[in-house]
């Protein structure tokens, strides 16, 4: 790790290793400045030759980013779990755009925990209770709990009320995304995504999602003509500056529930947030 932040492996076609940067990416000078490690761990230098398929490590430059101005408070940490109350605006691992400013990277530079790594993924613009693991040997249990759908989630959110519509209900149907598109889509077919929605009065609402499709509570919302308020995607998207965090999403990810993989024990954990 440097600054929070592991390296990127590079598959290499094979000969001098600066003449193929070079030819590659119009310089080798990454090579030359003793910033680019074999996988023995080893400086690489303008002598380096590597057979074809070897791969090397090095630090690609981090972008500009507009800091998050938001506090990322932890609500737990043991020797397994750190659990985070993440603000709106910041996105939970390094992705495109956003790399130093993400709750992981920071996470891993405030407390100095270079394998903490997400167990789940909160969007960008969703605020709330966030889970990492904190060594290596305990990522896949808590991964599986999560991807196995073994995590029982509730979200608090603000939209418009429509009278006409009755809840609580149970919105089914099938969430595609699509790479390279920012908006996620239902099409016809088998649903693969399902969330109860329940109305608390005054355009409050209790979102229980019994699956995890990307942007699945967004989207069925906007599918009952109610978006969620401060929503830039759906249901058309609008354009914001990545200064502005003005308007954040009215999503909050606020409890999960959850026996501990390897304690047996009931793990609850609430945001402060509201």
């Amino acid at each position: 790790m440097r600054d929070g932040l592991g390296p990127a492996r590079v598959r290499v076609q094979g000969g001098n290793l600066a003449e193929e940067f070079e030819r590659r990416w119009g310089s080798g000078a990454k090579v030359l400045a003793g910033e680019v490690f074999c996988a023995d761990g080893t400086v690489a230098d303008a002598a380096t030759v590597l057979r074809p398929g070897a791969h090397v490590f090095l630090y690609r430059e981090l972008p500009d980013e507009v800091p998050v101005p938001f506090d990322l408070p932890v609500l737990h940490r043991d020797e397994d779990l750190v659990v985070v109350d993440k603000p709106h605006f910041l996105a939970t691992m390094p992705r495109g755009r956003h790399v130093a400013q993400t709750a992981l990277v920071r996470l891993r530079r405030e407390l100095g925990l270079p394998e903490l790594s997400p167990a789940h993924r909160l969007d960008r613009l969703t605020a709330g209770v966030l889970v990492f693991t904190v060594r290596r040997e305990v990522r896949g249990a808590y991964q599986t709990l999560f991807a196995q759908g073994r995590v029982h989630k509730t979200y608090l959110a603000r939209a418009g009320v429509d009278p006409s519509l009755d809840f609580p209900r149970t919105v089914r149907s099938r969430i595609v995304k699509r790479r390279g598109c920012l908006q996620a889509v239902e099409e016809p077919g088998e649903p693969n995504a399902e969330t109860v929605v329940e109305h608390s009065g005054d355009g409050r609402y209790r979102l229980t999602p019994r699956t995890g499709r990307t942007h699945q509570l967004r989207v069925h919302m906007a599918s009952l003509g109610l978006p969620i308020a401060g929503d830039p995607l759906y249901p058309r998207v609008i354009d914001v500056a990545a200064d502005d965090f003005s308007t954040p999403l009215q999503l909050l990810a606020h409890r999960l529930e959850f026996v501990d993989p390897r304690s047996g024990q009931m793990r609850v954990f609430t945001s402060t947030r509201t």
